[in-house]
Order: C-alpha cells, then sequence, then structure tokens
C-alpha cells in the first residue's frame, strides 16, 4: 500500500452515495465498483447512468438508492448526455445562476454501452474535450438482458450468443481494447482498475476526478452470474486476473504510461481461468492462444511504462 492509498482510504467519506437495499445479484462486483467510485467523489456529482445492471437494480420505480442527482439515460448516450450537463454547468455559473463549486460530473455504462453501443457519443465528447469522467463496469458481456456476448468479451468465452460447441468454441474474436481506444484521443487521463484494488481504484478516480478535460477509467467487473463462479469469489478472481496479465492495472496519464500494480512473476493463466464456468470448455490449445495473447500484451505495456519512465527522467 503507497501513501497515496493511505491517504485516500483516511479520507474516504463514511457517508454511501449509493444507498443499501438494492436488487444486485449476490456478490456483484460492479456494485462495488460503482459504490467505491461515489464514494471517492464525493457529494458534490452528477451521474449519467446508461441502462444497465446498476440501473435495473438502483431505480425500481418508485424508489431509487442514488444519495446524489442521478439521471438514467438511453444505452448508447451517457457520454452525449454527461457533456450536456459539463456544459451546462459551465453556462449557468457563468451566468451567476448558481454559485462557482467543483462539481463531478460522470457518465456510467457497462461494456455494452461503453464499446459497442456507445463507442460513438464516447468518441465524440472526448473529441470535443468535455470536462468529465467517463466510467466503463467492464462485466464482458451483456449480462442485464441474458448474458450475451459483446466486443469486449473475451475470447473463447462462454455465452448465450457466443455458445461453446464442436464447431464453435465460444467467442471468436479478441476482446477490444477499450483503454487504448480512449488513450488514442490523447485526453488528459486514462486508467484501468477492479474492486479487488480498492485503493487503486479509489486513487484512480480521484485522479480522473481532479484532470482538466476527459478522463476515462475502465473497472473490471467481476459477475458471478455471468462468469459461472461462487458469489464469494469474486475480489480472488478479480486480483488472480491482474496477477495472471489478463487484465494489468495501468494508467495513461498525459501520454505516460505507468503500471500502478506489478507482476514480477504472471502467475500461470490456469488459475483464472479454470474456476469459472464461462471458461470451462477450453481445450489446452485455445488456452495456449490466450497465453501467447495475455503475454504479448503485458510484454508490449511493459515497454511503454519503460519508454515512459526513461522520458520522465
Amino acid at each position: 500500500m503507497n501513501d497515496a492509498g493511505l491517504y485516500a482510504v483516511k479520507s474516504l467519506p463514511k457517508k454511501e452515495y449509493l444507498a443499501p437495499g438494492h436488487r444486485s445479484c449476490p456478490g456483484c462486483g460492479e456494485v462495488l465498483a460503482v459504490r467505491l467510485v461515489h464514494k471517492a467523489l464525493g457529494r458534490n456529482t452528477i451521474t449519467a447512468s446508461a441502462t444497465g445492471c446498476m440501473e435495473i437494480v438502483s431505480s425500481p420505480f418508485p424508489l431509487t438508492s442514488w444519495e446524489i442527482p442521478w439521471i438514467h439515460v438511453a444505452f448508447e448516450n451517457a457520454a452525449a448526455v454527461a457533456g450536456g450537463i459539463e456544459a451546462a454547468l459551465k453556462v449557468l455559473q457563468r451566468k451567476g445562476k448558481i454559485a462557482p463549486k467543483e462539481i463531478n460530473v460522470v457518465a456510467m455504462a457497462g461494456d455494452g454501452g461503453t464499446a459497442d453501443i456507445g463507442l460513438q457519443a464516447l468518441s465524440g465528447a472526448l473529441e470535443r474535450g468535455h470536462d468529465f469522467l467517463y466510467v466503463c463496469y467492464d462485466n464482458e458481456a451483456y449480462m442485464n438482458t441474458g448474458v450475451q456476448r459483446s466486443s469486449a468479451t473475451p475470447f473463447g468465452a462462454h455465452t448465450t450468443t457466443s455458445p461453446a460447441g464442436t464447431a464453435v468454441p465460444g467467442q471468436i474474436t479478441w476482446k477490444k481494447n477499450m483503454p487504448e481506444i480512449v488513450a488514442a484521443h490523447k485526453i488528459p487521463y486514462v486508467a484501468t482498475a477492479t474492486p479487488s484494488y480498492p485503493l487503486d481504484l479509489i486513487n484512480k478516480i480521484e485522479k480522473g476526478a481532479a484532470a482538466e478535460g476527459p478522463a476515462y477509467v475502465h473497472i473490471l467487473s467481476v459477475c458471478p452470474t455471468g462468469w459461472g463462479i461462487g458469489s464469494a469469489e469474486t475480489i480472488k478472481i478479480g486480483r488472480l486476473a491482474v496477477q495472471t496479465g489478463f487484465f494489468p492495472l495501468y494508467e495513461v496519464e498525459d501520454g505516460a504510461y505507468k503500471i500502478t500494480v506489478d507482476c514480477a512473476e504472471l502467475l500461470p493463466l490456469e488459475r483464472y481461468l479454470q474456476p469459472q464456468g464461462r471458461f470451462r470448455h477450453l481445450s489446452e490449445e485455445l488456452i495456449a492462444q490466450l497465453r501467447r495473447r495475455v503475454f504479448e500484451q503485458w510484454a508490449e505495456l511493459k515497454r511503454r511504462a519503460a519508454l515512459s519512465a526513461s522520458a520522465a527522467r
């Protein structure tokens, strides 16, 4: 635990901005992440939330679990709505309609609402330079509507629309690398996170909120229901995703790469894959393909981080 992490946990408010009593599944990694994100952001936050699991579990009419201004928006336009909120706040403050103060504007969506149907709105908002934080809660499929594949579903994973069979071994395309797509927009801050490393997540949310301009945090949100694991295994599986290199934790700050949870030696990938029902059909050949891909991407990330560290000296 670094000094920044110690400071973050000490300064984190006790107030919950996502109230208990919502209807998330037992062991839901996404709701753990949402809770931590909003505790880090605090009271002066407005969130635009795309249709998805968190909208369903937190806002059954006429009730809500939200203790902050929260707007349910269409599946595809969380970034567009957040951009409109940010622009409106600037105008209202400039005209003296509301007092000048720091207000966090947040867009939140799942991998489907980010990497698929919401990609156009997100790219446009980043290009325009809106001062907001976009958080993708990535559970690697359309879980809310029955575990259908998305472009963020990993290679080989079984879903209801990429079923594993004798002819086709589950998902046959590689997971879309959203953090790198966003980083290509040259925005101030991009990061990956998971609630399995809560202080790392909190620090990145604080950095993203403080950045002048758009910021993006991509959070791996373990889904026991869709991934075929026990509800008590969420934190363990999230840690294994990091420790095997399947989901590395890093940040890109003003173009500079930094690995925030480094692994001197990656754990065997099978330790992450084998407990999950969605991967149990994989042959040794397919696991070897996944392993090669993980090693290649880890080596490239290490190279970029080393170049960034060298340039900073």
